[in-house]
């Protein structure tokens, strides 16, 4: 899959329903030592879907040493590719640029209760 594939404005309105239902499947997965989900907590990078609805994602995690990392991507990938119309989902793993709270959602940053201003 090449995620750098140049999608039309048409391509892009009829692609908006299948992101915003892959986002919706992100929302699912939940970081086992957070309870906020990997798409709010800012793990996700990149989120890229091409005209044959093949999803690239690049992500990370909040530590380098995450113990449950191979489980949290299997997750991402079985909720994505269960997602009606994804036909294969690829996931690549970053360390680069590294995780900070800055990438928290106001969503994630209510449910830490922290404030969602800062």
């Amino acid at each position: 899959m090449d995620p750098k594939e140049v999608l039309t404005p048409e391509d892009v309105k009829e692609l908006a329903p299948l992101y915003e239902n892959v986002v919706l499947s992100l929302k699912q997965v939940y970081d086992p030592e957070i309870p906020v989900n990997v798409y709010d907590l800012g793990l996700v990078y990149e989120l890229h879907i091409n005209k044959e609805h093949e999803v690239f994602i690049k992500m990370t995690f909040t530590a380098p040493n995450c113990p449950m990392a191979d489980e949290v991507i299997a997750e991402v990938q079985r909720s994505v590719e269960n997602t009606p119309g994804v036909t294969k989902c690829e996931i690549e793993l970053v360390w680069e640029p590294a995780w900070d709270s800055s990438l928290l959602s106001d969503e994630a940053r209510v449910a830490l209760g922290w404030d969602p201003e800062l």
